[in-house]
């Protein structure tokens, strides 16, 4: 197979011979629709959903040959067809989007004509949408890429307001041009609703949570072994898996995207190409870069996400926008670090997590690096050292590593601003801490009838039951693991039960008492 890496035209990929999961039925549902709106995480296939757009818009029929959308479309119409993608742009610059909107303007224009009696651009844009559609017969199509880019590179900076006002009027020609309009979609990572990007004309039909449109973007577990029966199977015998255990790892690592209360399984098409591309397990999507405006967010906060991912929330507390660093809920589900996990039909209301190991693994590691100020390097070289400990019985290893790391973080990353005492920082680091290891290791949060240890790790051959204090001690830890039988669903296991009671002093910040039985 040849794959498209880092490919996101659609006539390039069918012309090249390239590999592609085919999603025309549902472009040609969408086509169907008028002004529309796709919100879906970065590198999820939105640039290459516009290209196959202005293909089927521009008629060109062969690029569809022996595709779903061959059986649907039978007239081939093309149509004006205006595209923007602001992916390229430097927002930071105070003049960028004025520069690239009168760009695409004047090459509009000099196709289609020009009145000097408009002056703005919002003007200029609708009067040449009225040429177009007068001239050729046909009513346009507008086609525009990362719609939000404009707005997210200068969050929280002054350029922030010039660029929405200039987006505003500039969307707001939708409504002006209705009549000119056959088809509008605006794809991008937020909604903006909650600012006004979208108040110059009627709110798009947002597709985002629209369950007939779930598998637009990504693949889903059908189309993954009906496309990629081969390179699973290469994989499989490359890395010494029998083919059930290759479908098992790339499901943990890739999959778990949910865009509606259906949960249709979607895996992330960036990592799982690429993975497939080089036979190798990574986490792709995460290395390719985190947004800045995610960084900015998470920089000298406490973003507690065991809160965000114990509770249950309607729709729009996640799907609308909001620059707000002490709910960050609605940013964090359109980026992609999380994603929809259940469904309550009665309540409607929803549970968000993690998507996957590698989405979990690179955003914890993020939050270690901001928060606990340590290299990422380092966090994740100290993790995959405690993981190798536990998984040979090495509870002496542990211990040290423990004390020793936890002593180590600068004393400036425990002192969060909104942390009243050293308490929640306890807690917040060891979540961070368990929630690393995670990736390597079983982690289990059991309750029973009387309780719930704060961590039980699963390997091979061992149990590990962990019960931490604060300015308390281990021997009381230990205790309570006697106490609320913490143990018990163990009792016919044949893996040897460790149960680890540990101290943590909040003056000198680390381990002070750790005693361990079985």
């Amino acid at each position: 197979m040849r794959y498209p890496i880092s490919i996101q035209t659609f006539a390039t990929i069918r012309e090249g011979n390239y590999v592609y999961v085919d999603k025309t039925d549902l472009v040609y549902r969408l086509a169907q629709e008028h002004v529309c709106f796709l919100s879906r995480p970065r590198r999820f296939g939105k640039s290459l959903l516009i290209s196959t757009l202005d293909a089927y818009f521009s008629g060109r029929r062969e690029l569809f040959q022996g595709l779903k959308m061959e059986a649907l479309e039978d007239k081939w119409d093309s149509y004006p067809i205006f595209r923007i993608d602001f992916a390229n742009g430097n927002f930071n610059n105070p003049d960028e989007l004025t520069l690239m909107l009168e760009g695409k303007l004047s090459d509009w224009e000099r196709i289609y004509g020009k009145d000097d009696i408009y002056k703005t651009l919002g003007d200029r844009f609708k009067y040449v949408l009225e040429q177009a559609a007068e001239k050729t017969g046909k009513k346009a199509v507008v086609l525009i890429d990362e719609y939000d880019r404009p707005l997210l590179d200068v969050l929280g900076e002054p350029q922030e307001s010039n660029n929405r006002n200039i987006l505003k009027n500039f969307y707001g020609t939708f409504k002006a041009a209705d009549a000119s309009l056959r088809f509008v979609l605006l794809t991008g990572v937020t909604k903006f609703s909650q600012i006004t990007v979208f108040s110059g004309f009627n709110q798009p039909n947002d597709i985002s949570m629209d369950s007939r449109y779930d598998a637009i973007c990504g693949i889903t577990e059908a189309e993954l072994h009906n496309v990629f029966a081969e390179p699973i199977s290469e994989m499989a015998k490359k890395l010494d898996y029998t083919i059930d255990e290759m479908n098992v790892v790339l499901k943990k690592q890739y999959d778990g995207y949910h865009f509606s209360e259906e949960l249709l399984d979607i895996y992330n098409p960036f990592s799982i190409i690429n993975a497939f591309n080089k036979l190798k397990l990574d986490n792709y999507w995460y290395q390719s870069g985190t947004p800045t405006y995610l960084v900015k967010l998470l920089e000298g906060h406490h973003v507690n996400m065991q809160k965000l991912t114990s509770r249950s929330y309607e729709s729009q507390y996640f799907v609308d926008y909001r620059a707000d660093a002490e709910d960050p809920l609605a940013m964090l589900y359109q980026s992609g670090y999380l994603t929809i996990k259940s469904y309550d039909k009665h309540y409607r209301e929803y549970t968000l997590d993690y998507p996957n190991v590698e989405v979990r693994k690179g955003f914890v590691t993020l939050m270690a690096n901001s928060y606990l100020k340590k290299p990422e390097s380092e966090a994740s070289y100290w993790i995959v050292s405690l993981d190798r400990m536990l998984r040979r019985g090495d509870l002496a290893g542990v211990r040290d590593a423990f004390t020793a790391f936890l002593a180590s973080i600068p004393y400036e990353a425990n002192k969060d601003e909104r942390a009243k005492d050293f308490e929640t920082h306890f807690q917040y680091t060891f979540y961070i801490i368990f929630r690393l290891l995670s990736c390597y290791t079983t982690l289990i949060e059991k309750q029973n009838s009387k309780g719930r240890a704060d961590i039980i790790i699963e390997s091979d051959n061992d149990i590990y039951i962990f019960e931490f204090k604060l300015d308390g001690s281990a021997e009381e830890a230990l205790q309570q693991i006697a106490d609320k039988q913490y143990a018990l669903p163990y009792l016919n296991d044949r893996r040897i039960v460790h149960k680890i009671g540990v101290n943590i002093s909040s003056e000198t910040r680390t381990v002070n008492s750790w005693i361990e039985t079985k």
